[in-house]
């Protein structure tokens, strides 16, 4: 993470992808003694079209300003796909800024409407995948998606989160992936700096993943999660922007085997809040406004 911290990203990111491409997918022979995992950098200058000090200098931060050329010859050397190459373009051309007052994400009064008529799973996440709001149904899901969690750290973290996923494998790769995305070149959001900080200190998955420099979108998929009481759901998730936070859904295909677990989930659900309804003394409010 030296690179980053020295706010050379831009050669970070080239060395950490060139490191994942082998010489036999870039056409090359592999043999010999070879004392670096994937490409050598006067390998990818070759296939690339550059002298090899002109690449050199780019790794270590000593050019900053390549020309778009340049950087589709390494993005097509280094095998990077749209995701990837659009966001190799971004870091050549951000440029040093004056720091920027960061404002608290908001949830909009309208979305709190909207996640109280919801009657699937909904929440509302902010840029570090921390959850801001979310519905009933969303929690009876799985307790992790209260309000005030991260859903990164309870992946990496909490064993319930890690046995909820039936591929935790892949769940985390892509939300890392998508956490690099995020951020960009906005390395110095506070929010982002104390999250990867603590992640990096506590998770060894979490150190892996963030030295490979994948960066990927995290929107409408397919996932399957395995519920304590009803068992395995296979959920559709999308996500939406709303001013600046996203709003996120998951809900099963219509009257399928998770569709019938999702409706007994949620009459368990109210079940229990009725439970805790009658519980409470008879002078307590029965519901409040936020």
């Amino acid at each position: 993470m030296k690179d980053e911290k020295s706010g050379n990203q831009l050669g970070s990111y080239l060395r950490a992808r060139r490191e994942l491409v082998t010489p036999a997918q870039a056409g090359l022979p592999s043999g010999g003694n070879r004392r670096v995992p994937g490409l050598r950098r006067e390998e990818v200058a070759l296939l690339a079209g550059i002298s090899p000090d002109y690449y050199l200098r780019l790794e270590r931060g000593r050019d900053k300003n390549p020309s778009p050329q340049v950087l589709e010859s390494l993005a097509r050397v280094l095998q990077l796909d749209d995701i990837e190459r659009t966001y190799l373009l971004g870091l050549a051309a951000a440029r040093p800024r004056a720091p920027r007052r960061k404002r608290p994400e908001h949830v909009p009064a309208r979305v709190h409407e909207l996640l109280a008529h919801l009657q699937i799973p909904a929440f509302v996440e902010g840029r570090a995948f921390d959850v801001l709001a979310s519905n009933p149904m969303a929690v009876a899901l799985s307790p992790r998606l209260r309000p005030g969690q991260n859903r990164l750290r309870s992946l990496l973290l909490d064993p319930e989160e890690q046995a909820f996923h039936q591929d935790w494998t892949k769940a985390t790769a892509d939300f890392v992936a998508a956490l690099r995305t995020t951020i960009g070149d906005d390395t110095d959001n506070p929010r982002f700096v104390e999250l990867v900080g603590e992640l990096a200190l506590s998770s060894q998955r979490f150190r892996t993943l963030w030295a490979r420099h994948d960066v990927r979108g995290l929107s409408g998929d397919t996932t399957t999660v395995h519920h304590p009481v009803v068992g395995g759901l296979r959920l559709h998730r999308d996500k939406l922007a709303i001013d600046d936070v996203i709003l996120v859904v998951y809900y099963p295909d219509k009257d399928s085997d998770s569709d019938e677990k999702l409706r007994l989930l949620a009459g368990l659900s109210h079940a229990q809040s009725d439970d805790a309804a009658n519980e409470r003394p008879a002078d307590y409010p029965r519901s409040q406004t936020h």
